[in-house]
């Protein structure tokens, strides 16, 4: 089954567009690099939580939209070597030098599938 490696951002509503330009110039490179699916998902349906929530996660503010997004792996190996390739492709980092929102905030993780249907 496959790897995934998970993403949460906090991005002002105000950047959609400039958001979505972003991830669809990055998403053709980690393709290339060995992802077999990367998916972007705008907000929509985030409620406030009464312990925790994607929002408190990454310090959302009232203008700032949470945006869920994933790049699926042949397996974790797969997804270590693309990580590799990537920290040294100068498209990453001329891409990574203007983001649409604050890094310092975005929470990540890899996982390996339980389930898949």
């Amino acid at each position: 089954m496959a790897y995934v490696q998970g993403f949460v951002v906090a991005v002002p509503a105000a950047n959609k567009e400039a958001y979505a330009k972003m991830a669809a110039d990055f998403a053709p490179v980690f393709k290339e690099f060995g992802a077999t699916r990367v998916v972007e998902a705008w907000g929509d349906d985030v409620p406030d939580g009464k312990v925790t929530d994607f929002k408190g996660s990454v310090k959302a503010k009232p203008d700032e939209v949470v945006v869920f997004s994933w790049h699926e792996y042949a397996s974790k190996e797969a997804a270590t070597a693309a990580y590799g390739k990537m920290m040294n492709d100068p498209r990453m980092k001329e891409m990574g030098a203007s983001m649409p929102f604050d890094g310092k905030r975005m929470i990540y993780g890899g996982f390996n599938t339980l389930l898949e249907m």
